[in-house]
């Protein structure tokens, strides 16, 4: 997540820069046997949502900017707009964005506009559409190399949904039925649709 971050502010990872640190100190725990390669955390996943602000030059785009309020023109505490389902669906772009598509995604993506969106019809050309027919070309590939992305589908993915809305604890409780009903082991992956959007939803309670 962290090289992901750094890579879209820098262009590239710095030598000897935060993710390069983190990375050093990943690969300590994992040769100590604390952590697995794939092993996440439910605050990495929350904070990776939390750099999403418009005064944060690594993922300004995918949430909306803090409302002027009348707290905030006094020098109070500034009440910050809520994360969107869209502005979570933008985020698995990065903490799972070389993960190639499969029906489980397509099936929470799927879920996950018809919350945002309030219709259960899918959109030709829209998110769930563009998953489904991403997954469906995957399983015809052998080599993940040649298989289509979760980033090629969710990258600004706040901007391609027609309507969007914060996310609440309904609505991730919703996707994440979506994702597990889909995967024969019934696991949701580490920082994909399901884990996004229960993060942005968790921040919402969390700041409401």
């Amino acid at each position: 997540m962290m090289q992901s971050a750094e890579a879209m502010v820098f262009g590239k990872n710095q030598k000897g820069g935060p993710a390069s640190i983190m990375q050093a100190a990943a690969a300590k725990n994992e040769r100590s046997g604390h952590v697995s390669h794939e092993d996440t955390t439910q605050l990495a996943g929350d904070e990776v949502l939390l750099l999403l602000k418009p005064n944060s030059p690594v993922l300004g785009q995918y949430v909306k900017p803090l409302p002027v309020t009348a707290a905030a023109a006094t020098g109070g505490d500034v009440e910050e707009a809520p994360i969107t389902i869209g502005e979570a669906l933008a985020a698995t772009a990065l903490t799972a964005g070389e993960k190639p598509v499969e029906q489980t995604d397509a099936a929470a993506i799927q879920a996950a506009e018809a919350r945002a969106t309030g219709s259960s019809v899918v959109t030709p050309g829209g998110l769930a559409a563009t998953a489904q027919s991403a997954a469906s070309a995957n399983e015809g590939l052998a080599q993940d190399v040649d298989k289509i992305k979760l980033n090629d589908v969710l990258t600004g993915a706040a901007a391609k949904l027609p309507a969007d809305k914060a996310a609440t604890r309904q609505d991730a409780q919703g996707v994440m039925e979506a994702e597990l009903r889909n995967n024969p082991s019934l696991t949701a992956y580490p920082g994909g649709v399901a884990a996004s959007v229960v993060a942005a939803a968790r921040l919402n309670e969390r700041s409401s």
